[in-house]
């Protein structure tokens, strides 16, 4: 017997989901909403329900606004391709790719938009319920949501499709929410990815999150959840993984590409772990702690900074110099443990000019523990190229250096009092005042 609580969305007899997926999925949820009206049948009564996207295109110009727990929304693949690559191919040599843009089970977002709407009218899946209890167990699943086009912003981009300014997002989740999961997902052209206040219990994995002008953001507060497994790249101008005032958010096993002003972002973030990461970007402040976040673990990283090989990039930074630290730490009691640090620059890029640049700065706070980290800081030339693939690849492959970087391994400013230091730098790397700090240099080899 076929379940009621299975809907296909090509075939509902409401709406065209190829014209406008939003009205389908909109009068499917009034459906289950209709019928799931009983609190209390046989120790159950609003099971929620499955919606199924086959692969293909559909267009969204009408938002969906989830407000029932339980709902599964589901495709079979998550489509992403770069489109950025495509945007900055010349549209000459358009005819002679294999595809032009993602696939899977692909939704387009055409939400019209107004110039100074509410963020989250760009949404193409908005998630609000007030009351008790929270809404629960809402699940994205292997389907695409491509924001299709950058529009031209007032900077000094001069190729609109590299502005990451569109004032769409693919999932916003207004309302305090528990049990939530993303999984499989692919997000592409988007300025923002993810946004979700207030969550309790969220996973976030194995998804595919990149060209957007922000990937996840945590925002409000929250508590207990992950982001897993996920590959994820941002924009110049945004985060990667964003968190303000979450407690016991576990980070890990991502690999996250270069090009976001910040790979990780905490602010006010406590009890937190960033463990087993990839971590690669063109900029400082890959890793950030502001706001007094306290009592996180940051260990067995990779951390890679390195520069912008690709054309149309060329020239964009984060604003940030290269004394800033590529993990900055405002806060008490955190530990950085283990990590490996890859810094391969030109020192002709360096700013300010003459600079010697901070990996590990403590900026305030008491507390912090520091230990075993090692540190690679080699000055390279990287090679430009107009093959965004190429140009990555052989970034990545190269380890001849022309000489050692001088670098700081380990900067503890004046505000910053109390904290420990072992084996993550010589003497000469690590700039502290070591009679109010405890300090253990790393061996020099033939010393």
């Amino acid at each position: 017997m076929a379940s009621k609580n299975y809907y296909d969305v090509t075939e509902w007899p409401v709406g065209n989901p190829y014209e406008d997926i939003g009205e389908v999925i909109n009068s499917i949820i009034a459906d289950i909403k209709s019928r799931q009206t009983d609190t209390d049948v046989n120790k159950g009564g609003k099971p929620g329900a499955v919606i199924y996207i086959p692969p293909g295109d559909y267009h969204l110009g009408s938002q969906v606004v989830i407000d029932i727990s339980y709902l599964k929304i589901m495709g079979s693949g998550h489509g992403f391709t770069s489109s950025s690559i495509r945007f900055n191919t010349s549209e000459n040599e358009w005819a002679d790719l294999h595809e032009l843009w993602p696939g899977g089970s692909r939704i387009l977002v055409d939400i019209p938009l107004e110039v100074n709407d509410e963020e989250y009218k760009g949404a193409a899946f908005y998630v609000e319920r007030s009351g008790n209890p929270r809404i629960s167990s809402v699940e994205f699943s292997d389907f695409c949501i491509d924001g299709l086009h950058f529009i031209e912003d007032g900077s000094r981009e001069t190729n609109p499709e590299n502005t990451y300014t569109n004032g769409k997002t693919g999932i916003y989740v207004a309302s305090a929410c528990d049990s939530f999961r993303i999984t499989g997902m692919g997000f592409v052209y988007l300025e923002h990815g993810i946004t979700i206040y207030h969550a309790d219990a969220l996973t976030i994995h194995d998804n595919f999150i990149a060209e957007c002008g922000n990937c996840i953001e945590l925002r409000g507060w929250g508590q207990a959840s992950k982001i897993t497994d996920n590959l994820i790249g941002a924009g110049f101008k945004g985060y990667s993984i964003y968190a303000q005032n979450f407690g016991g958010l576990l980070i890990t096993a991502n690999n996250v590409f270069p090009r976001g002003a910040s790979s990780i972002y905490f602010d006010g973030a406590t009890r937190s772990s960033i463990t087993n990461n990839r971590l690669h970007s063109f900029y400082p402040g890959m890793v950030v702690f502001r706001g007094n976040c306290s009592e996180n673990l940051v260990s067995s990283n990779h951390f890679l900074r390195d520069h912008e090989p690709w054309t149309p990039f060329l020239g964009i930074d984060n604003g940030l110099d290269d004394l800033y630290g590529l993990l900055y730490i405002s806060g008490n009691n955190n530990s950085v443990i283990a990590n490996h640090f890859s810094e391969g620059i030109n020192t002709q890029n360096i700013k300010p000019v003459g600079a010697t640049p901070v990996i590990i700065r403590i900026v305030s706070g008491n507390g912090n523990y520091i230990s075993n980290n090692h540190v690679v800081a080699t000055e390279v030339h990287a090679k430009i190229s107009d093959s965004c693939f190429s140009a990555q690849v052989d970034a990545l492959l190269t380890t001849e250096a022309s000489e050692p970087l001088t670098v700081t391994t380990v900067l503890v400013e004046k505000e910053s009092l109390q904290n420990t230091i072992l084996d993550s730098g010589s003497d000469a790397q690590v700039v502290m005042d070591k009679t109010l700090n405890a300090f253990r240099a790393t061996p020099t080899p033939g010393a």
